[in-house]
């Protein structure tokens, strides 16, 4: 028996070849531990560390939106209630202002209603002051055709104020 089985068979055949082959595989592997693999491992490495630092970058980015988002948001918050509370103070604002202009208007249209009654008031004394003239004048011109002379000034004015109060009480009655 040979130390070789198989090659006594003929599968594996040891010749030249096969041992350059062999050698020229080693010399293969040698060169790519010694040269490739490493200059691979460092660009595999250089990339990793990229792709790591990228990530790292990404998720400092995503929390500083996120703060940034978090200050915006509380931005709006507070304008949203600064504006509302301008709104309520311009609607308290708007219902002063009517208020007193309603005040105001309530107090003119009572200031007119008043000067307008006192005119009345005066008008209606000025009125009967003229007729109570122009009745004193008729009664002076009737009682000096019924008597016949004229009166002195105390007689004229009891008389005036009796046909005055005659008149008065007779106005009185027929309004009633």
């Amino acid at each position: 028996m040979s130390p070789l089985p198989l090659a006594s068979a003929g599968i594996l055949s040891l010749n030249a070849t096969f041992v350059i082959e062999i050698i020229a595989f080693l010399l293969m592997v040698g060169i790519l531990a010694r040269w490739v693999y490493p200059f691979i491992s460092r660009i595999a490495t250089a990339r990793q560390q990229q792709i790591t630092q990228a990530l790292d970058q990404a998720d400092h980015d995503r929390q500083e939106a996120e703060a940034r988002l978090k200050d915006a948001t509380a931005q709006l918050d507070e304008a949203r209630q600064q504006a509302a509370q301008v709104v309520a103070g311009a609607g308290r604002t708007a219902d002063q202002i009517r208020q007193e202009a309603r005040d105001r208007a309530s107090a003119e249209a009572q200031r007119i209603a008043a000067s307008a009654a006192q005119d009345i008031e005066s008008e209606r004394q000025r009125a009967i002051q003229s007729v109570r003239g122009e009745v004193a004048d008729l009664v002076a011109a009737a009682t000096e055709r019924v008597i016949g002379t004229s009166l002195d000034g105390e007689k004229h004015h009891q008389l005036i104020q009796q046909a005055i109060e005659s008149v008065s009480s007779e106005s009185a009655a027929s309004r009633n």
